[in-house]
């Protein structure tokens, strides 16, 4: 893909502005019918995969979408003409007041996707934008839908707050996207970050381990080629609810193992064997050039997604990449997760993160990590419940002591990071973390065993999964039945953990300010209910200065 791009420097007035928000405002929930599913289709060129946007900048932001040339040119087929798309960016709905404007050629070599770095924007300023191919001037045009962005405030910006949306873990198989639909429709986000495993690698039945299959995955065998990921990734953007949530607000995406196979590490994973599906190094290669062509994410030279961005002087995001680099992971039990050889974030992320932390003049730091920071101790609970929390887990139900593909797997560099924080007297430091399947709200202590009576070195908020399997669907019981007892063990062996809740799917909120991180804790209905309702169920904070959670009984909005 290649592209070129004309700017208008045109600058409104300041009244222009505030009626550019307003109507954008207003028009927000008709996006949800601007971004319709996905169905065969013999019109080409057509765009069935929706728009987006992401890693927004003060003075720009990504664009992406996917072209089909022609009927035949599916997505990992390698089929299919260069075709030129045109891209514009306005200021309003109706394209009437256009500031950029362009022109890209898609290819099978990008698998027809498109990504444009549009640089030139006003920071913190939403805009509209869509993509148009086919010859114009024969009537033959085809506009893609209209997406809404939004750039990052100026770098020394003095904001009163920021909002994110906050998401993880949907599985495709396992229920409908309800919860970026309500995402969508949320008109107050600066943007959403997508904590990882966006996509799921396995075949067809065999995630959720129950056998129970919504909708089937496509293709329906295990991924592993550059063909199959780029298909897995294509069958998701079909989804109506995903395809509303990226037209409405950019997403700040990292990967986690789904991405790849799951329990990833840097040679190998724990789902995938080299006899039956080939080498590892051709597999993640596969997998990460499919996530840069099909996800609003700036391509990385070293192949990887942890990066920075800025929200002004209240809040600098660090964003980590904990597959790419880390050791394999240990048997719990074994006694080398506390070996200094081994890693989570390899020695050149973890020294770019400490310097990044002790650095920024932010009033908050917030870290995206895809895995639990915060140490958990799971042995205390009941026998019967050790094998389904193991399930949910990922872990062998006999050994379950710590989850080793967290950061409990490579607690030196964890003591490294949280000693860092505390030695150099870096505050607020918030981790955004997935995974997980469970919302948490933690202390980050630098010392569990002593804890309270030892500091906490920062804190943990930790979304829920968008529809991956919990603990009442891998039992099948109630919600708040089992539950209960597995989420009191957990806070009776572990006193920096303030709420667990281990059964509901959904999402976060997170709403900063200078006085304060909050985020607030949405669930849905059903996740196999397309209509689902949400409903906010907890809220915690951390106090500018605390290094600590506390409860919060309503949300922010």
């Amino acid at each position: 893909m290649t592209s070129r791009n004309t700017l208008h420097t045109r600058v409104p007035s300041r009244r222009t502005v505030v009626k550019a928000a307003a109507a954008t405002a207003v028009a927000a929930p008709a996006l949800l019918a601007a971004a319709p599913p996905a169905a065969a289709d013999t019109r080409a060129p057509a765009f069935l995969h929706g728009v987006a946007s992401g890693d927004p900048l003060p003075d720009g932001v990504l664009l992406w979408t996917r072209v089909t040339p022609a009927p035949d040119a599916t997505p990992g087929s390698g089929k299919g003409p260069e075709t030129e798309v045109r891209w514009e960016v306005a200021e309003d709905r109706s394209f009437t007041r256009t500031v950029a404007r362009g022109t890209a050629v898609a290819g099978a070599g990008s698998d027809h996707t498109v990504k444009v770095d549009v640089r030139g924007l006003r920071p913190a300023t939403s805009y509209w934008f869509r993509f148009a191919a086919g010859d114009a001037g024969s009537g033959a045009e085809v506009l893609s839908p209209a997406g809404r962005t939004r750039t990052a405030p100026a770098y020394d910006a003095a904001l009163p707050g920021i909002r994110f949306g906050v998401a993880s873990c949907a599985n495709w198989e396992a229920g409908y996207f309800a919860a970026y639909r309500h995402l969508a429709a949320r008109t107050d986000l600066d943007a959403v970050l997508h904590l990882g495993d966006y996509i799921y690698e396995y075949g067809s039945g065999q995630y959720p381990k129950t056998g129970r299959v919504l909708r089937p995955h496509e293709p329906r065998h295990e991924i592993v080629t550059l063909a199959d990921y780029r298909v897995r990734h294509a069958t998701y953007k079909t989804d109506p609810d995903l395809q509303a949530l990226h037209a409405a607000h950019p997403v700040i995406a990292i990967w986690d193992d789904h991405e790849f196979a799951d329990d990833t590490w840097s040679g190998g994973a724990d789902n995938h064997s080299p006899e039956s599906e080939g080498a590892w190094a051709e597999r993640v290669a596969a997998a990460k050039r499919a996530y840069f062509e099909w996800m609003p994410v700036r391509t990385s030279t070293e192949g990887t997604v942890y990066r920075r961005l800025r929200y002004g002087r209240l809040a600098d995001l660090h964003l980590l990449d904990l597959r790419s680099f880390r050791s394999q992971q240990t048997r719990a039990g074994s006694g080398q997760a506390d070996d200094p050889e081994r890693t989570i974030t390899g020695r050149a992320q973890l020294d770019w993160l400490k310097a990044g932390l002790a650095s920024s003049d932010a009033t908050w730091r917030l870290v995206g990590t895809s895995v639990m920071v915060s140490p958990v101790a799971f042995g205390s609970l009941p026998a019967h419940l050790l094998g389904p929390v193991a399930e949910l887990l990922g872990l062998p139900a006999g050994g379950l002591a710590v989850n080793t593909d967290q950061w409990d797997g490579y607690t030196d560099d964890r003591r490294e990071l949280l000693a860092h924080l505390t030695e150099r007297g870096v505050g607020n430091t918030v981790f955004l973390t997935g995974d997980i399947h469970m919302a948490w709200a933690n202390d980050v202590p630098v010392t569990a065993a002593t804890y309270p009576k030892s500091p906490s070195a920062a804190t943990e908020f930790v979304v829920t999964s968008v529809t991956s399997d919990n603990l009442d669907d891998i039992l099948r019981v109630p919600a708040n039945t089992a539950s209960y007892v597995a989420a009191a063990a957990i806070k009776a062996a572990n006193r920096h953990v303030h709420w667990v809740d281990m059964d509901h799917h959904g999402y976060g909120v997170l709403d900063v300010t200078a006085e304060r991180s909050q985020m607030d804790y949405y669930v849905i209905s059903q996740r196999k209910d397309p209509a689902a309702s949400a409903r906010w169920a907890r809220s915690y904070r951390t106090l500018s200065g605390t290094q600590k959670v506390e409860r919060v009984y309503t949300p922010v909005r």
